[in-house]
């Protein structure tokens, strides 16, 4: 009878082999600033019209708040953009959060998304960028293309911490 209870909980509990999500430990906001292209992504809702040339902007503002600017073509050719703004996470260099609601809104919690860093090359030329229920990715750098090596090495480092990137959108050519 004990072996059974065990066997029977040993397939309740769930077992994650997976490392944790951590955000980078540093992140120096005045480097991170700046345009960067969108290599790949997981599959999200806001980003089913774009097809290609899928851009980030991220401007330092005076109010210590970022401003951010998603930007992409559809499939007509037009380009479709968002407009919004992130805010550090006090204690934790590489985590942001970010809304697309309205200022009037700010103050509701919901409309804020965890927007965390989970890599970063040194010399800030790509990133990645998910949240930490792992809903959310995206590998991003600062030119239109990413060598195939790093892109394999980048996705295995975001798969040790548990994310499946089997649905992968490719949203860049590899070289």
């Amino acid at each position: 009878m004990r072996s059974i209870l065990l066997l029977l909980l040993a397939f309740a509990l769930p077992v994650s082999a997976a490392e944790p999500v951590r955000s980078v430990p540093e992140l120096d906001i005045s480097r991170y600033a700046g345009h960067w292209h969108e290599i790949a992504h997981l599959p999200v809702f806001f980003q089913r019209k774009c097809v290609g040339d899928i851009t980030t902007a991220y401007t330092l503002r005076d109010d210590e708040l970022i401003g951010v600017v998603n930007a992409c073509r559809t499939e007509d050719g037009d380009r479709d953009s968002a407009e919004g703004v992130a805010r550090g996470v006090e204690g934790h260099p590489g985590r942001l959060q970010v809304r697309f609601a309205p200022d009037w809104l700010s103050w509701l919690p919901m409309v804020w998304a965890d927007y965390w860093v989970i890599d970063l090359d040194p010399g800030y030329q790509w990133a990645v960028v998910a949240s930490p229920n792992r809903k959310y990715l995206w590998i991003l750098s600062r030119t239109p293309t990413m060598e195939r090596a790093l892109f394999e090495q980048i996705k295995k480092r975001a798969e040790a911490m548990g994310f499946n990137l089997e649905p992968l959108v490719m949203a860049a050519p590899l070289t």
